[in-house]
C-alpha cells in the first residue's frame, strides 16, 4: 500500500532513496543539515502538524538560536495556487510568494530561507550545494532525476534543491480541499446555523467586505476557493515593540510607488483558526481578535476600539497614509453575534486533517 506523502514527510530523512522529485523536497523540506548550525529546517517555520505555520511565537528563531524573522511566517498550504506576481493596474498589485511578493514562484521562495542570515543561515547557494553533496543518496537522486552532476554546479544545484521542494509544495497534500466547507459544497455535509449565518454575513456585500479580498471567485459556490484575491492592501495593523513602520510592498528595492506602503498580500484563510498567531506581524492570538480589528472600522467607540488581548487600545496604523479606506470602512457595524457566526465560518475552512486541533 503506498503511503500518502503526508505521511511520508514526518518520517523523511536524508538516509532515504528517493524516486519522484516531490520524494525528494520531502527529504530537502526536513533536512536540518541545510541551515548553517544544522539546527534549522523548512519545517522549523512551516511545521505540517500545526497547519504548516510556526506556532510558537508572532515571528521565528533563525538556525543560531538568537536571532528572530521580522515577520509571522504564513500557511504554505495551497501557496500552490498562488498567481504570479503582476500589476492589475495603478497601484495595485497581484499575486507572488512571501507577504511582499517578492518570490515569483514556490522554487523562488524556496530558496529564500536557506541563504537569510536570520533563518537558515548559510552564506551561499555554492555552502548549500555542498552539504547537498555530503549526503550520497541526494547525490543519486539529483542526478537521476535532474540531470548527471547538476550538483557540480552552484547555481544549477541550488536551482534543482528549490525546483524539488517546490513539486513537493504543490502536491495534493497542500491543497486537499477537504474541509466541512468543502464537504458542504458537495452536498456531503450540513453546516451550523450559526455558521451559515456567518457564511452569509462573509459573503453578503450588504453586510461585510469580508469577500471583497478574500473571495478568488465571483461564484460563492465554486469548488477550489483559497479566499484570497491575492492582491495587497494596507489595512492599519499598529507595529508591535520598538522601530519603524514595516514597509511591506514599498520595502522592496524594486518598487518606488510611495501608495504601497504598508501593503500585504491578502493571506488565504484555508485553515485560518489553526494557523495563529494572524497579521504580518503576528500581533493577535485570536481568531476572534482579527474579526474584532476590523469591525474598528465601523465602531467608533468602546468597546470596539479596545484589542481584547490587551485590554488597550488597538493603537495607531504603522502606515496611516496609505490605508485601503473604502474596503475596510464601507458596510455596517458587526454586532457580537455575527462576530461569533464568522468565526464559526471561518472554522469550517479548516482541512480534515487539522480539524483536531479546533479549539472548543
Amino acid at each position: 500500500m503506498k503511503w500518502p506523502l503526508v505521511a511520508l514527510l514526518l518520517c523523511a530523512s536524508p538516509a532515504l532513496a528517493f524516486d519522484t522529485k516531490e520524494e525528494l523536497g520531502a527529504g530537502l523540506f526536513f533536512d536540518t543539515d541545510l541551515s548553517l548550525n544544522r539546527t534549522q529546517n523548512c519545517a522549523s517555520c512551516h511545521d505540517p502538524a500545526n497547519g504548516f505555520v510556526d506556532t510558537s511565537g508572532p515571528v521565528s528563531m533563525g538556525d543560531d538560536g538568537v536571532s528572530m524573522g521580522t515577520r509571522n511566517a504564513p500557511t504554505i498550504t495551497y501557496a500552490a495556487e498562488t498567481p504570479a506576481f503582476e500589476q492589475l493596474h495603478d497601484h495595485v498589485w497581484r499575486g507572488g510568494l512571501f507577504l511582499d511578493g517578492r518570490a515569483a514562484d514556490l522554487a523562488e521562495q524556496a530558496g529564500g530561507p536557506p541563504l537569510n542570515p536570520v533563518e537558515m543561515g548559510m552564506p551561499d547557494k555554492a555552502s548549500v550545494v555542498a552539504r547537498l553533496r555530503e549526503n550520497l543518496d541526494y547525490v543519486e537522486a539529483f542526478d537521476i532525476l535532474f540531470h548527471p552532476g547538476v550538483l557540480d554546479d552552484a547555481e544549477a544545484g541550488f536551482a534543482a534543491m528549490t525546483q524539488a521542494i517546490a513539486a513537493f509544495e504543490s502536491t495534493p497534500d497542500f491543497a486537499p480541499y477537504d474541509s466541512k466547507y468543502d464537504l458542504f459544497l458537495r452536498g456531503e455535509a450540513e453546516l451550523s446555523d450559526l455558521e451559515e449565518l456567518g457564511r452569509q454575513i462573509f459573503l453578503s456585500p450588504e453586510r461585510s467586505n469580508c469577500a471583497l479580498c478574500h473571495m478568488r471567485h465571483n461564484n460563492p459556490m465554486a469548488e477550489g476557493e483559497t479566499f484570497t484575491n491575492y492582491e495587497y492592501h494596507n489595512i492599519g495593523v499598529p507595529t508591535v515593540g520598538e522601530g519603524g513602520p514595516d514597509w511591506g510592498l514599498l520595502g522592496r528595492e524594486d518598487m518606488r510607488d510611495p501608495k504601497l506602503g504598508g501593503q500585504f498580500k491578502v493571506p488565504t484563510l484555508r485553515n485560518i483558526a489553526v494557523t495563529g498567531p494572524y497579521m504580518h506581524n503576528g500581533m493577535f492570538t485570536q481568531l476572534r481578535s482579527v474579526v474584532q480589528f476590523y469591525n474598528r472600522y465601523h465602531c467608533p467607540g468602546p468597546p470596539c476600539q479596545i484589542n481584547p488581548e490587551t485590554g488597550r487600545y488597538w493603537g495607531n496604523p504603522a502606515v496611516p497614509m496609505t490605508l485601503s479606506v473604502s474596503e475596510l470602512t464601507e458596510g455596517p457595524m458587526l454586532g457580537w453575534r455575527d462576530i461569533d457566526a464568522l468565526v464559526a465560518f471561518l472554522r469550517t475552512l479548516t482541512d480534515a486533517r487539522y480539524e483536531h486541533l479546533l479549539e472548543d
